[in-house]
């Protein structure tokens, strides 16, 4: 579990090394949130208020020379929605390209959001994915209706948007429960014997073309769907009947035997935590673990990499821990790794120490890191243009890039060992760490002490 930027500890993480990402993350909903005191989770809190001051200046340069077709979609959406979605959008687009490295050629990806930027979401997830590779928007249906209101309809869904990578990404079709009424119209008979219930289905092909499996089966000439030699087989073992002389022989199929029902894109069967939920943590935004259960399932198997890069109370973490699979949380909030542990051990789940770090991980697919000249955009956004030494604003082509801890003493070219100075404090810092150099600086008085 990180506790940290997810944008950074992603950057540090290897490329094809996730199947299934998850993410909640904050929906532009111009909202505070925060957990109640003398909650599991108090102390967690984000706002989802946005402007450009909350987003790196460096990302909007960057996804325009990258990624120009989904910079005219954000651009757009900043013209008709207004800077605050756009600034929203450029902050998700950054960390959704990240997660398309990250994601493994057969992964999955479901994004969490509500009607207040789904839409733009979709058009982002479609740039950055690829619009072949989505397969639905989820609508999950709350049973409890909010936001009733003048002139428009109660709020009452989320969307979660599906994109499934390449042909063939990781499938395990799932399946619900009949009706009860389907039950009874459909699964009428019940075997005296055995108490099993069971529908007496058609055995007949919709191909009338079939020389090969046109017979005659206990007096009745047909095109049949089986060959002769298996419905022989299935009627010895009582599963083809004839319901009367002369009548079509039926496929006996038990309701025992049957999957389900197959789940559709609208999930109303699975409601929101109420405040006496078991599971509650008292977090904000907090999704139930049958939802998560359900996703994880379906696109993955026992074994598979989890990401969750916005984990919030970690209920993705907590599912894919009961579901066997392998995880990763990332979350800005200390609130979340600690969340993890307690809920793994509450459930008896936690067979081993979970990791809590703070660190940025490092990619080990890359071999030799790129030359250090290359993050000098993004550490101009970073910086907003101003020296990291005298703390005055430059140019652009009057900065320099530098190491924070020298290579001649162990720094590496990793973008959290860099920064930008003017040219006068790259020359006036030399070979000197960061710390003294600062040090040196306020004694000149270049730089005021505290």
């Amino acid at each position: 579990m990180w506790t940290g930027d997810n944008l950074d500890i992603m950057r540090g993480m290897n490329s094809e090394s996730v199947d299934l990402i998850y993410l909640d993350p904050p929906f532009n909903s111009n909202e505070d949130y925060s957990a109640p005191v003398g909650s599991e989770a108090a102390g967690a809190a984000f706002k989802d208020t946005w402007t450009l001051s909350d987003v790196d200046e460096a990302w909007h340069g960057e996804i325009a020379d990258k990624e120009p077709a989904l910079y005219a979609i954000i651009d757009a959406a900043g013209l008709g929605h207004g800077k605050s979605m756009k600034s929203y959008l450029i902050m998700m687009a950054v960390r959704l390209l990240e997660m398309r490295r990250l994601l493994k050629p057969t992964g999955s990806i479901y994004l969490h959001c509500d009607p207040t930027a789904g839409h733009y979401l979709k058009m982002t997830m479609d740039c950055v994915f690829g619009r072949a590779n989505f397969r639905n928007a989820i609508i999950w249906r709350r049973t409890n209706a909010k936001g009733l209101a003048f002139a428009r309809y109660a709020s009452n869904y989320d969307n979660i948007l599906y994109y499934g990578m390449g042909e063939k990404p990781h499938w395990n079709p799932p399946y619900g429960p009949y009706d009860p009424a389907y039950v009874d119209a459909k699964y009428r008979q019940i075997e005296p014997e055995t108490g099993r219930r069971y529908m007496l289905d058609n055995l007949l092909n919709p191909n009338k073309n079939r020389p090969n499996l046109t017979y005659e089966f206990l007096g009745v000439t047909r095109v049949w769907r089986w060959t002769q030699e298996r419905m022989q087989a299935a009627y010895e073992k009582g599963l083809v009947v004839q319901p009367r002389p002369g009548a079509v022989p039926r496929l006996k199929r038990y309701l025992d035997e049957q999957k389900g029902q197959p789940i559709d894109d609208v999930w109303n069967d699975i409601p929101p935590l109420n405040s006496q939920a078991k599971e509650r943590t008292g977090y904000p935004t907090q999704k139930p673990l049958v939802l998560l259960s359900r996703i994880i399932k379906a696109s993955s198997n026992p074994g598979d990499m989890i990401l969750d890069p916005f984990a919030g109370c970690a209920t993705a973490c907590v599912a894919a821990e009961r579901l066997k699979r392998q995880w990763i949380g990332i979350d800005l909030s200390s609130v979340a790794a600690a969340l993890v542990v307690s809920r793994l051990r509450d459930e008896g789940s936690l067979l081993f120490p979970t990791h809590s770090r703070a660190d940025i991980p490092r990619r080990t697919d890359l071999g030799k890191l790129p030359s250090y000249k290359t993050h000098k955009h993004q550490l101009f956004g970073k910086q907003e243009g101003i020296c990291a030494g005298c703390q005055i604003a430059f140019p652009f082509r009057n900065m320099t890039i530098d190491h924070i801890v020298p290579q001649s003493k162990g720094g590496t070219d990793h973008i959290d060992n860099l920064q930008l100075l003017c040219g006068a404090c790259n020359s006036l810092k030399g070979d000197r760490e960061q710390a003294r150099f600062l040090a040196d600086l306020k004694e000149r008085g270049i730089v005021r002490a505290g």
